[in-house]
């Protein structure tokens, strides 16, 4: 019988076919995972098909260390030690544990030997003892079977020593997303003269082609008519097939916001729809993702009384260094990561004091704060809620994992709009990129969903200075 983990070739013999033909079946492989990966997912030990996962000891030590966080990284080392206890029970994980999906998972001690066979630089050089233990697992597993042995982390640097070390390394992609396909929400369709005029007319019937073979619900269109190309139109494709145009300006002018270009234009379609209970807007710093989002929120709020409360939050993820502990009292400590949304308001209620007089002075959001209007707060401590009848925008989302985002959006109670904006060239979060965060992973997920709409802003509006720089540096 052939060792687990090689090739096996099976010979067919048959009197039409000369020479015999060999087919292989596929090598199982030993999949030996970073204590990151499941911080960022704790069901990746279940993922990896039927091949074998190894876990070296030193992960369960790491996640012991994590599980009192009271942060998204503590919730997932208590549910990934919850799993392995689970799993215990069918047997020694040691010796290994049959999977479900027909792989098997066993945690592996660190061989003494292997790790004192480690360059100099690893060993005896300081370091990381943590992942040079893991890596030492990795070795060990290597050379124990004749099989590929993969390295798997979402840290950099321990995929390059893994892979200097001559072991093979990956990213944990179970949730990548190709961003250089990622769906813009945007599209072009030609149509004759007669198609065109009918869109905003009633009572014609518009003979157009079948869009939603080609377009996604709550999609924005731009009409070209093809007898002359000057000639176009905006409008949403609704999930029923049917188009609805766009109004013209100066309609789009929200809580005193106007719309300067055809994106901003569809973000406001969407962000005012009522029927389109998830809105997701991407775009590069300048562009107004956030202060659409606001603005829309509080014509919704406060004027049309849609929603009974304009909630905001994002992320606490510092840009750089972390200055550390902040003194004060909660809405103290929130004020630096929030300071963002504030000046959005202070844009929208021109409140930002010019007089001196700051004992007389009373910023706009404050007032809405102090009528139960508006809430801004950090997201640490969602979990649990159930949030109703509410304009939630939710800034700055490319810094959260796909579990962060899924934990968000099930917050969302009956007649809740919820808004993820973000740039995912600024990206803080050192556990994810812009084919891994969250709001990347909403957008192509709910690409063909009804119920949510999308839009990718290119157009900076901050400044000249503030475009010419996002597209220059």
């Amino acid at each position: 019988m052939a060792p687990i983990g090689q090739f096996v070739k099976v010979k067919f013999t048959d009197a039409k076919l000369s020479p015999k033909v060999h087919t292989a079946i596929p090598m199982k492989k030993f999949y030996v995972l970073d204590t990151n990966v499941l911080l960022h997912d704790p069901n990746a030990l279940l993922r990896f098909e039927d091949n074998d996962v190894v876990l070296p000891i030193t992960v369960i030590e790491e996640l012991d260390r994590f599980k009192k966080r009271p942060e998204e990284t503590g919730r997932n080392a208590r549910q990934t030690s919850r799993m392995l206890d689970s799993l215990r029970q069918r047997g020694s994980l040691t010796e290994g544990i049959a999977l479900d999906n027909g792989g098997r998972l066993r945690v592996t001690l660190c061989d003494r030997e292997t790790l004192n066979n480690l360059p100099a630089e690893l060993y005896n050089g300081g370091g990381n003892g943590a992942d040079n233990a893991i890596l030492a697992v990795a070795l060990q597993v290597k050379q124990q079977c004749d099989c590929p042995v993969v390295m798997v982390s979402k840290d950099t640097n321990m995929r390059i020593k893994a892979d200097t070390l001559g072991l093979t390394a990956e990213d944990y992609e179970t949730d990548k997303i190709d961003v250089d396909d990622l769906y813009t929400g945007i599209g072009e369709v030609l149509v004759s003269a007669e198609q065109m005029a009918a869109l905003f007319q009633p009572s014609m019937a518009a003979d157009l082609p079948q869009l939603s073979e080609k377009f996604s619900p709550n999609q924005a269109l731009m009409l070209v008519d093809m007898s002359n190309p000057s000639h176009t139109a905006l409008a949403t494709l609704r999930p029923d097939g049917q188009l609805t145009p766009l109004p013209k300006l100066p309609y789009n002018k929200v809580s005193h916001i106007q719309a300067r270009n055809r994106e901003q234009r569809f973000a406001l379609a969407l962000l005012l729809n009522d029927s389109i209970p998830l809105v997701t807007l991407v775009g590069k710093a300048g562009t107004g993702k956030t202060l659409l989002a606001i603005a829309a929120g509080l014509q919704k709020v406060t004027e049309e009384k849609r929603y009974t409360r304009l909630l905001i939050s994002r992320p606490v993820v510092p840009m750089g260094k972390d200055i550390g502990y902040l003194p004060g009292d909660m809405t103290e400590k929130l004020t630096p990561w929030m300071q963002p949304l504030y000046d959005n308001f202070d844009l929208i209620f021109n409140t930002q004091d010019t007089t001196g007089k700051s004992e007389h002075w009373r910023r706009g959001h404050e007032e809405l704060m102090d009528l139960g209007l508006l809430q801004i707060e950090a997201l640490t401590y969602i979990r649990g809620r159930t949030i109703p009848k509410q304009f939630f925008v939710i800034d700055e989302a490319q810094n959260l994992t796909p579990h962060e985002v899924k934990t968000i959006l099930t917050r969302a109670g009956e007649g809740t709009k919820i808004v993820l904006t973000g740039d995912t060239a600024q990206i803080d979060n050192p556990y994810v990129d812009a084919a891994s965060n969250g709001l990347t992973y909403v957008v192509e997920r709910f690409r063909n969903e009804p119920l949510a709409g999308h839009v990718t802003l290119y157009q900076g509006e901050r400044s000249d200075l503030a475009a010419r720089a996002a597209s220059l540096l």
